[in-house]
């Protein structure tokens, strides 16, 4: 069975804006992927679920970037153990922005 990903309008917006600045961005969030297909809960102390609901994981992750030989980017993402699908919710640049946005994930688990 295939993982499904879906990205939130919101999350379009910001990666659009970070893939800008970012050149290696794109390629970077297709090895995110391929990690999440075998881990979709992570596999290292750089992941780190925020909430648990039924039969969804909300997780923060770091996620590397070539382009800033680092971890500084954080994404949030909504992983469905029964559906096999992943929601990325946010991401942002830890420079700029200290926490995720504890309203959007909220609303996204309203939701449901």
């Amino acid at each position: 069975m295939t993982m499904n990903f879906n990205e939130l309008p919101e999350f379009s917006k910001e990666f659009k804006r970070l893939a800008k600045k970012y050149k290696s961005l794109p390629k970077d969030l297709a090895e995110f992927k391929r990690v999440l297909t075998v881990e979709p809960l992570g596999n290292s102390k750089h992941f780190n679920v925020i909430t648990k609901k039924d039969q969804c994981a909300v997780v923060k992750a770091r996620l590397f970037c070539r382009y800033l030989k680092g971890s500084s980017l954080r994404i949030i993402y909504a992983f469905h153990c029964n559906s096999l699908k992943t929601d990325f919710i946010e991401i942002y640049f830890k420079g700029i922005k200290e926490n995720e946005n504890c309203e959007r994930i909220k609303e996204y688990l309203k939701n449901l």
